[in-house]
Parts: C-alpha cells; sequence; structure tokens
C-alpha cells in the first residue's frame, strides 16, 4: 500500500536557505520516479525498506547505488536520476527540497557530492535529530514560513554533523571565516558602491582568491550574491513601504534608478512598480 504526505512551501524571500517542498512516503513495492532532473537540492532519508537509486555522476555516467534504511541520498540540481522501491521491501522516506545561498557549502559540509550522494551518518543521535527536524517540517506545514525556515536550518545543521568528515571540517575552517567576514561586510554596505575588490581588501585577500573561495562555498559569484541581496532587500522595501522607486533604488546601492529597474525586471521578470502593484502588503495601523 502506498501512503504520502506532501506539502510545498509558501513563496518567500530567503536568501541563505529556502524551501520550496517536503514530504513523507510509504511507497509500494517498485514504485519508481524519474527519470528526471530537479532545480534544487532534493534530500530524501530511509526511515525502513530499501530502494535503488540510479544517478548521473559529474561525467555523467549514471551509477547504480542500493540504498536502505538509516542511510539517505542527495539529488543535485540539473542531475539525472530514478529512484525505484525494492519489490520485497519497499522503502519508506522522508524528503525535503531545497536551495540557497547556504546550500551548496553545507551539502559539501556533509560530504555529499554528484559522485557520492550516498548519506551515511557517523552519529545515530545527530541522525536521529536530523529526521526529527524532517518529519516536524512535514508535520506542521501551516506553520509561518520563518518558523519553517528555522527548522529548515536545524536540519541541515544536524544533516552536516551527523554526516561531515572531521579532517574536512577542520580544513574549512579558515575558508569559513572570510567567507563570513565577507557576507557580513556584503550585509552591512549593499546599499553603497562597493565593489568585489573592496570586499576582498576586507577578508586581506587578493580578487582572484577571493573569487574563487566565495564561489566554491556558496556556488555563486561575489557579484552575483551582492546583487541578489539587493534586489531581495529592493523587494522587501517595495512590499512594505510606501517609498518611491528612485528612494528605493538609492537604499540598494543603485545610483541610476534605470540601471535598477533593469536589474530588478532581470530577476523578477517585471518592472519595480509592477511587481509593487501586485504584491504590495497594506500595514493597517
Amino acid at each position: 500500500m502506498q501512503e504520502i504526505i506532501f506539502s510545498v512551501f509558501p513563496s518567500e524571500n530567503f536568501v541563505d536557505l529556502g524551501l520550496y517542498q517536503y514530504g513523507w512516503e510509504q511507497c509500494a513495492p517498485s514504485h519508481s520516479y524519474g527519470p528526471a532532473a530537479r532545480n534544487h537540492y532534493l534530500f530524501h532519508y530511509v526511515i525502513s525498506g530499501t530502494g535503488t537509486l540510479m544517478a548521473d555522476d559529474t561525467n555523467g555516467i549514471t551509477q547504480t547505488y542500493q540504498v536502505k534504511s538509516g542511510q539517505g541520498f542527495m539529488l543535485f540540481p540539473g542531475q539525472i536520476n530514478t529512484y525505484i522501491a525494492d519489490k520485497n521491501l519497499p522503502w519508506e522516506y522522508v524528503w525535503v527540497e531545497f536551495d540557497g545561498l547556504r546550500a551548496k557549502g553545507a551539502v559539501e559540509l556533509a560530504s555529499l557530492s554528484m559522485n557520492h550522494p550516498i548519506y551515511h551518518a557517523r552519529s545515530k543521535d545527530l541522525r536521529e535529530n536530523m529526521l526529527s527536524e524532517m518529519m516536524y517540517l512535514v508535520e506542521h506545514k501551516d506553520m509561518p514560513p520563518l518558523h519553517l525556515i528555522g527548522h529548515g536550518y536545524l536540519f541541515l545543521d544536524f544533516l552536516t554533523r551527523s554526516a561531515a568528515n572531521v579532517t574536512a571540517q577542520k580544513s574549512g575552517r579558515v575558508r569559513d571565516f572570510y567567507i563570513k567576514e565577507a557576507l557580513t561586510y556584503m550585509e552591512q554596505n549593499f546599499q553603497n558602491d562597493i565593489s568585489v575588490e573592496d570586499i576582498a581588501a576586507t577578508c586581506g585577500l587578493n580578487r582572484s582568491y577571493f573569487g574563487k573561495i566565495f564561489k566554491e562555498a556558496l556556488g555563486k559569484t561575489p557579484q552575483e550574491f551582492l546583487l541578489n541581496y539587493r534586489m531581495i532587500k529592493a523587494s522587501e522595501l517595495l512590499k512594505l513601504t510606501g517609498l518611491s522607486i528612485g528612494d528605493i533604488s538609492n537604499a540598494v546601492g543603485y545610483a541610476n534608478q534605470l540601471h535598477f529597474s533593469r536589474a530588478f525586471k532581470n530577476m523578477y521578470g517585471m518592472a519595480p512598480r509592477e511587481w509593487r502593484n501586485q504584491n504590495r502588503v497594506i500595514i493597517q495601523t
């Protein structure tokens, strides 16, 4: 018998971590999904039973894995995959689909990649905590988005700590310090005319090396992160305030309103004024 609980996360702008959907399923014998590719990271944890994952590696070659209870598997954006429940002992699993500026670094910290997509926990307690957070998301779909995002962070924390390679954790500490310094600088100065050179200098690094480790950690270049962050802030101001488009342009670091409008439209598919008309929140006083 097949049973399923499935929820889609409400559409909200969360830059560092975004949830997309989550669910639980007791699969029917030989139940399969795919071949398909996802737009985001999708993690399955197998509660009971067993099944087969067939997923492309970084060379586009399909690899086959047997995944059983207590294990999990990560599907990556753009990766072609198929997964099939065992015909005699079909798996029961819970899943979370997520993405964001912190996603790539967290997945790497959990020692997961397209060439090594199978989750093996090094701590039973942390693994059980991770499962609890995943089930919390499934069972509390009506809670406010910010509340659910909080539990999304807890899920990601337990995922990384339960599976992370200790050596990788130690070697990444210096890089993580630089990334944290860079993010703090951008978040505090996004409204100013700052450059990648300015951000790199704050970390005491040359631009080339800084850009490399930033992209490796977050999956976006510093320019892409700063642009995305500014547009998210602009959307908040458009939604929640009566500021003019020109004032909002200045508030997020664009002296030229035309350049701001063009950047906003490239990201949201419509001009700032049109977006405001569709998303404006009227605050009662």
